[in-house]
């Protein structure tokens, strides 16, 4: 089959939730490149899946199903690495899907861990919009009106020197401070990683006033490391978050900070903030260490690192001396 319509039984993945309800929309068999509406069959064979819905909630991708989701890159260090193979997906043939939000590629490697959102799908094609042209997300992205300028507030930056140790921790503790001493405006920018509802989230619960993350502006992930449209990305991404009237601005990077293009989002914002408050998370004194090493090298002072490194008194104590940098647990 080279095109078709939406069955009214779709089901759509949280990297679409900017697109909003497509209804009986009409697609059609051609590349799927990164970031475009792709439509996927789920095989009349397969083991149900557990993928993250435009909700936020857990959803199940059943034998059978047709779902949207979009063609992307991953390249995490404790999940799944993976991409679009030159030239897009091709019509019929079966692609992972590579994140829980939806981000479906090639699938290169992935850890011994265990992984719900694991599966194949075949993809269709992409869906069009009213013209007869694919539709994108780029289309949906979010951009600071042209007369917009920095408002001025001050940035608190996370960064991690690698997934899982504590980042979104101390981010949630620092907005949870930020708010006790009266800033009523705080707007957060998950600024690198994979797009996910239920992370962006728990930053709304605990206060927020706003949170945006990379699918805002047009990419599902801030994959490949070193990607040749970081600066426009992440250019698009402060010139909105700093524009907007705010007591603070709260940034968290995600992954660890030589990859997921963390090093291209310092290079954007540095220049626009070049005195700002920096909080790393580190696993151990040493990485802790290490990390400070290379991030002066990249022009980043840290004022606080925290993570297990600061989990009992002795790596605590440790982590201070090496590194002559406060250090302190943000568990609450």
């Amino acid at each position: 089959m080279t095109e078709g319509t939406l069955p009214a039984t779709y089901k759509q993945l949280s990297v679409l939730r900017r697109v909003g309800e497509l209804g009986r929309a009409r697609w059609r068999a051609v590349p799927g490149i990164e970031g475009c509406v792709g439509v996927f069959q789920f095989p009349h064979d397969a083991t149900p899946i557990i993928v993250e819905a435009v909700s936020g909630r857990s959803m199940t991708i059943t034998p059978g199903d047709i779902f949207l989701a979009t063609p992307g890159y991953r390249e995490s260090v404790r999940w799944t690495v993976g991409g679009v193979p030159e030239g897009g997906l091709v019509p019929g043939e079966d692609y992972w899907v590579l994140a829980e939000s939806g981000v479906m590629g090639d699938l290169a490697s992935h850890s011994p861990l265990a992984k719900s959102n694991l599966g194949r799908a075949k993809y269709l094609g992409a869906v069009l919009d009213p013209d007869g042209h694919p539709l994108h997300l780029k289309d949906f992205a979010m951009r600071a009106a042209p007369e917009a300028t920095d408002a001025g507030a001050p940035v608190y930056l996370v960064l991690g020197t690698s997934v899982e140790v504590g980042k979104t921790t101390a981010g949630l503790t620092l907005l949870r401070t930020l708010r006790e001493k009266g800033y009523e405006q705080v707007v957060v920018l998950k600024a690198t990683g994979t797009t996910s509802v239920t992370e962006a989230a728990v930053y709304l619960d605990f206060g927020a006033a706003r949170v945006f993350d990379c699918l805002d502006f047009g990419v599902p992930t801030t994959f490949p490391c070193s990607r040749g449209d970081a600066p426009e990305i992440f250019g698009q991404a402060l010139d909105l978050c700093l524009s907007m009237p705010a007591d603070a601005v709260l940034i968290e990077c995600g992954g660890d900070f030589l990859g997921t293009c963390v090093p291209e989002f310092l290079q954007c914002l540095r220049p626009r903030r070049p005195k700002l408050t920096t909080i790393l998370a580190a696993s151990d004194p040493s990485g802790a260490l290490g990390a400070k090493h290379e991030l002066e090298r990249m022009g980043v002072t840290l004022d606080l690192i925290t993570g297990p490194c600061t989990d009992t008194l002795t790596s605590q104590q440790r982590t201070e001396a090496i590194c002559g940098i406060p250090a302190r647990s943000m568990r609450s």
